[in-house]
């Protein structure tokens, strides 16, 4: 079934749309009301993201509530690392923890392929019950976290301002560190070629630590798994995000994939520079949307001045703030929305 909203597809396909699509990275959560109200009746977060009726319906929840052009499937970047054999944890207002971490080879050798209708079943249910309610209305994403990004989680065991633990290990272990991107790697591919087959029709791959790495850590142990898997990934258009890695975005438009994020640090004109053939994603700063509604739209306006016409999906330069007016995020999307009129 083709979307009758295809703006973001016909987009992500080189083609020319009357205004750019518009989504929001986070746009299924605490933002809403109607989600806080499903998530205050449950023990926690992982409960909500593994009962596929539950997730479906705050997947559906934007789309219903707020107007945005795509769905993106409620889950966990984390949920690949769990399915591989390290559990993790979410404590509130903490963030996520990991018991057990990956420090040797003994560690590595405890992890073990991943079967994603036996690992992750109720991520494929989730998917083919929400694309099955969307019924054509918009297209849905699905996604996964980069191979360095969910390194980092494992050998950290939770978030970090450093990623200290995970960069030493580059250097001091490489062999160790490059089986073990290699691993997140392949239970990735699987994932999202299953995500696909349950019913993504794009796809989105977070490297929220990209940042982290300086230039050389970057091409010698990121480049190689992020274009394996736009290489092996296949039935769907994918998009890259690397955040807090513009200044990379010469090496990440030499990727097959569809389109690339671009973060808020990084001036629209040097996207445009660094990867002209590329479709580009972003970039407002999501502080903005405290603004006044004034300001949001003059904000947007301004977005979409410079990203120009064409070759843009119009998104936040990172996920929506869970505290974030709904308002302000409707003034958003309806100013993007107004572009094309």
């Amino acid at each position: 079934m083709t979307a009758k909203n295809d703006l973001l597809l016909r987009v992500l396909a080189g083609e020319d749309t009357p205004r750019p699509p518009v989504w929001l990275m986070r746009q299924a959560g605490r933002i809403l009301p109607e989600y806080r109200a499903i998530r205050s009746r449950l023990s926690g977060f992982k409960e909500l993201v593994e009962t596929p009726e539950l997730a479906c319906e705050v997947t559906l929840q934007p789309v219903d509530l707020l107007g945005v052009d795509a769905a993106i499937l409620f889950s966990d970047i984390l949920v690949v690392p769990e399915a591989m054999g390290l559990p993790y944890q979410l404590v509130e207002k903490v963030g996520p923890r990991f018991e057990e971490t990956i420090g040797s080879r003994a560690d590595l050798d405890r992890l073990h392929a991943v079967e994603p209708e036996e690992h992750l079943r109720y991520v494929m249910d989730a998917m083919r019950m929400t694309r099955s309610a969307l019924d054509g209305r918009v297209p849905l994403i699905g996604f996964a976290g980069a191979p360095w990004t969910i390194f980092c989680y494992m050998v950290e065991g939770g978030g970090s301002k450093e990623w200290s633990k995970a960069r030493r290990m580059l250097r001091a272990e490489p062999a160790l560190a490059e089986d073990l991107l290699d691993r997140i790697t392949e239970a990735t591919i699987v994932y999202l070629n299953a995500q696909v087959a349950a019913g993504a029709q794009v796809l989105q791959l977070f490297d929220s630590w990209a940042g982290a790495l300086d230039a050389a850590l970057f091409e010698r142990y990121s480049m190689p798994r992020l274009r394996r898997i736009c290489e092996e990934v296949k039935g769907a258009p994918l998009i890259v995000f690397a955040k807090g890695a513009g200044w990379q975005l010469n090496r990440l438009a030499s990727l097959p994939c569809a389109a690339l994020g671009v973060d808020w640090h990084t001036p629209v004109s040097e996207a445009r520079q660094r990867a002209p053939k590329h479709v580009l994603q972003g970039n407002m700063d999501p502080s903005v949307l405290y603004g006044t509604e004034a300001e949001v739209r003059e904000a947007t306006q301004r977005m979409l001045s410079d990203f120009g016409h064409g070759g843009h999906v119009a998104n936040l330069g990172h996920g929506v703030y869970p505290d974030i007016n709904p308002d302000r995020v409707r003034a958003f999307i309806d100013e993007v929305k107004r572009s094309g009129s």
